[in-house]
């Protein structure tokens, strides 16, 4: 009754699912075959461990490999980093690009370009609608204002969001770390119990033998197996045989049989650090998928950065253009009037005219730069290029006004007057200018190069490669010894199927009537010319691994150095170029007077033009060349932070104290 009402929950479970009620069905016929109790008993318990085994949906294995991946990366981010975020490789409901396909009414060429949930489901596609609702649940953490017919304006942080969200490069490196999370589950199985379950029937007709006899056979084998940690290799199994004459006298003959195995090695092939090595640098894997990951955020956000200031920057010199465009038609035609009016001499008139045309055309170039840099961007992004976006002026506005004020002294903001600009003497020592504008990234170079090398990443990966290299040496010098193992094996029982089983009596489960066996192998190592060669080749691995750690360290320190560089290089140009942009604007000025009291030509209103916007974009390019190297920087020591959401927090936010404190893995 138990075993009955067991059956019949199930089969409830899945009164949907045709094939499924028909196995249970067969299962009461087999349950109804087998009258003896004992093999009845085990027969049910067999059959219903192979029949559940094979219940499960194709959507359900989907989520549970997720639920296995996701444990496993949460595991290894509190190891690796010392904290936990969240990590999901799943599409939201509606992502930003799709959205735009909608509002913009975008054109595209297949169904598949706005996501795989799109798609139509080919024949015999697998079942998995629970798990595609379950995806499609998944919060879109993102919310960017856009409205139908209107541009997508954008931000340096909304930016920074939408291509942790959107960019398919940034997809490609999170589905690494998922697939290294996959790749240890796969290793940690193979230590675990393994089941394995058959059920078979079998009709047989001898037609050759004096009395015909039509036979059905069936039964149900389940089988367990595991490997240890130390080699041991254990198998067990059981099964029901029942085999029954569908002619003349109907005779029928069960039995119940089971079987086990031990195998142990005792030299080669033995002990943990050589049976688990597959699963060991499984487990560094995965700490070294997350530690790369984390390192591709930290480059990531600073080349989204770069990428997106200088798109802002191509917005300024579009502007300059148009200013200094707006300004030399003015001068051109004041040159024309003074010219009418005998002033000025008509060749003066010709080159303002030339210099408005070349301004012109400057400012056309300058309008499809941008243009180039900002598909690229959206490119970069993972948005289509034909979206219309928007980049926020106001970014550059903030960076020029809070850099100014870290980089500039008091004696730096001069006055509109030329002569109250500062200047050295004609026998000035040459030297760079002093700390005491620097910004609050200039470290000590000794302090910036031990914060590289104990944060970053990378370096702290190529470290471990070495152990790993230094493993593989241990497990190929294990692989040169003899081979020495104790095989043991036991079983019970008898198989009973064809005529000639149906006839036979029934076979119960005799352990005392079992037959056992032991066995020594010895594998001498007379040839090991391979596990040589193999064994030269992992020193060579291991050299090469040293090598790439140095390499990569003296790297660390080269990028640290030239970061520090670059800082005070920028912020002596950002100096400079404010400076050249006060007197630019102060001789355009002076010279428009000069001109029209006669004192000055025009060429020399249109040098101080020229000289006005070409110092306005190199101020520009000065102040974003210094942000930029202010975070390339704190990539380089490592301490830039990135959160899942794709923004950064850097290192006035961070205790220094803990930071020097970081324990390796």
């Amino acid at each position: 009754m138990l075993v009955n009402a067991l059956l019949q929950f199930e089969i409830f479970k899945i009164k949907n699912n045709a094939k499924k009620y028909v196995a249970f069905k067969l299962l009461f016929i087999v349950d109804g075959l087998l009258r003896k109790s004992q093999v009845r008993l085990i027969s049910l318990f067999v059959a219903m461990l192979i029949l559940l085994a094979g219940c499960v949906s194709a959507g359900k294995h989907l989520e549970q490999a997720d639920q296995a991946a996701d444990t496993i990366i949460k595991e290894k981010q509190a190891i690796a980093l010392g904290r936990t975020e969240p990590f999901s490789i799943k599409s939201p409901e509606q992502t930003l690009r799709e959205r735009l396909f909608s509002q913009q009414d975008l054109p595209y060429s297949d169904i598949a370009t706005l996501g795989s949930r799109y798609l139509a489901k080919i024949p015999h596609w697998p079942d998995d609608d629970d798990y595609l609702q379950s995806a499609s649940n998944q919060e879109q953490t993102l919310a960017i204002d856009g409205k139908a017919g209107e541009p997508l304006a954008i931000s340096l942080l909304a930016a920074l969001q939408i291509a942790a969200y959107n960019s398919r490069e940034y997809q490609n490196a999170k589905e690494s770390v998922f697939l290294s999370a996959l790749d240890l589950d796969l290793a940690r199985n193979d230590f675990l119990p393994a089941f394995s379950g058959l059920l078979r029937s079998e009709m047989t007709r001898d037609l050759g033998a004096a009395d015909v006899d039509t036979t059905l056979s069936n039964s149900a084998t389940t089988s367990i197996s595991q490997t240890l940690k130390t080699g041991v290799a254990l198998t067990a199994s059981i099964g029901v045989d029942l085999a029954k004459l569908l002619t003349s006298s109907h005779q029928s003959a069960n039995s119940v049989f089971a079987d086990a195995s031990i195998s142990i090695p005792l030299l080669r092939g033995s002990g943990k650090h050589i049976v688990a090595e597959p699963l060991t640098q499984a487990e560094r894997n995965m700490i070294y998928a997350i530690w790369e990951y984390e390192r591709f955020k930290r480059e990531f956000a600073v080349s989204i950065a770069n990428e997106y200031l200088g798109v802002l920057q191509q917005l300024d010199q579009i502007r300059n253009a148009e200013e200094n465009y707006r300004q030399l038609v003015l001068s051109t035609r004041r040159v024309r009037r003074l010219t009418d009016a005998g002033r000025l001499p008509r060749y003066q008139l010709g080159q303002a005219t030339q210099d408005e045309l070349s301004a012109r055309a400057r400012w056309i170039s300058a309008k499809q730069s941008y243009g180039r840099r900002l598909d690229a961007f959206k490119l970069t992004l993972g948005l289509p290029v034909d979206a219309v976006v928007e980049l926020s002026r106001d970014d550059l506005e903030i960076l020029a006004t809070s850099t100014k004020q870290v980089l500039l002294s008091d004696d730096l903001q001069i006055s509109a007057s030329v002569g109250e600009v500062p200047h050295a003497d004609a026998d000035v020592v040459l030297e760079l200018g002093g700390r005491e504008n620097a910004g609050q990234y200039e470290f000590d170079l000794d302090f910036a190069v031990q914060l590289g090398l104990q944060n970053r990443l990378d370096l702290r990966t190529q470290q471990g490669r070495v152990l790993d290299a230094q493993r593989s040496v241990a497990v190929a010098a294990d692989a040169l010894r003899a081979e020495v193992t104790i095989l043991g094996s036991t079983s019970a029982g008898e198989r009973r199927s064809g005529a000639f089983g149906a006839k036979s009596d029934n076979a119960d489960l005799r352990p005392d009537k079992g037959f056992y066996s032991a066995l020594l192998t010895i594998d001498l190592p007379f040839d090991r010319r391979a596990e040589q060669v193999s064994f030269r080749r992992s020193y060579v691995n291991l050299e090469k691994a040293v090598r790439t750690l140095q390499s990569l360290e003296d790297q660390v320190k080269l990028d640290i150095r030239n970061g520090l560089r670059d800082l005070v290089e920028f912020r002596e140009g950002v100096q400079i170029q404010a400076l050249a942009v006060k007197v630019a604007k102060e001789r355009v000025r002076s010279t428009n007077l000069f001109l029209q009291a006669g004192r000055a030509e025009i060429r020399d209103l249109l040098e101080s033009q020229d000289a006005l916007i070409s110092a306005q974009n190199a101020l520009t390019s000065a102040l974003i060349s210094y942000r930029i190297a202010e975070l390339g920087l704190q990539r380089d020591m490592g301490v830039l932070l990135v959160n899942e959401k794709g923004l950064w927090q850097e290192l006035e936010k961070v205790k220094l104290e803990q930071l020097l404190e970081i324990e390796n893995y």
